[in-house]
């Protein structure tokens, strides 16, 4: 049998548990999503999302505290995603943020949002957001090519201000009932972006 042979099983067997971690967590995470469509977050025990999931209690508790923690990685999934889509994709455009994208998922999902605010859990995610955004935005200004002589102090105070820019047009949109097209919000916030970068 070759070494190379053996060092494939080896990697396969390493990615197996990742990926059974992975659909487990995102089980659970749809199932607390479900639920909390149907009643209010406090009212949804752990014990329906696990019977929801079809998961085990111990395997539950393997990968989160409580039902808080799982909807803090919920979040964190999410803007994990919108904060490095851009530039996992290699987009070649001025973009910092996949505004336009993050709007429309918004927008799908108003009562999500609802709900979080109705249980006060608005801002834990805009909190999260505001951080998230800073280290995508700031990556996106790195490798637009266009700040070389601005020093990294100042490009990282500048991507934390666009961030809660950013957050402040997604309030301000939400607030007024999303009336404005998503692709014009993208418009908008870019010509913030670059207009106060020059």
């Amino acid at each position: 049998m070759s070494g190379k042979g053996a060092s494939n099983r080896q990697r396969s067997r390493k990615r197996k548990p990742d990926e059974r971690a992975r659909r487990t967590r995102e089980r659970l995470g749809r199932a607390f999503l479900e639920l909390i469509h149907e009643k209010p977050i406090e009212a949804v025990t752990v014990k329906e999302v696990l019977a929801r999931a079809s998961v085990g209690r111990s395997t539950f508790y393997l990968h989160f505290r409580d039902k808080s923690d799982l909807l803090l990685s919920e979040l964190e999934r999410f803007l994990e995603t919108m904060s490095t889509a851009l530039s996992l994709q290699k987009e070649k455009s001025d973009r910092v943020m996949p505004v336009r994208e993050m709007f429309v998922h918004i927008e799908s999902q108003k009562m999500l949002y609802r709900i979080l605010s109705e249980a006060g859990r608005l801002n834990d995610f805009f909190d999260l957001a505001r951080d998230y955004f800073a280290r995508g935005i700031e990556r996106r200004l790195k490798e637009s090519g266009r700040l070389v002589k601005i020093p990294q102090s100042e490009l990282s105070a500048r991507a934390f201000a666009l961030s809660g820019s950013l957050l402040s047009l997604l309030r301000w949109w939400l607030e007024r009932g999303a009336k404005e097209p998503p692709g014009e919000m993208d418009d908008i916030f870019h010509r913030i972006v670059w207009s106060g970068l020059r």
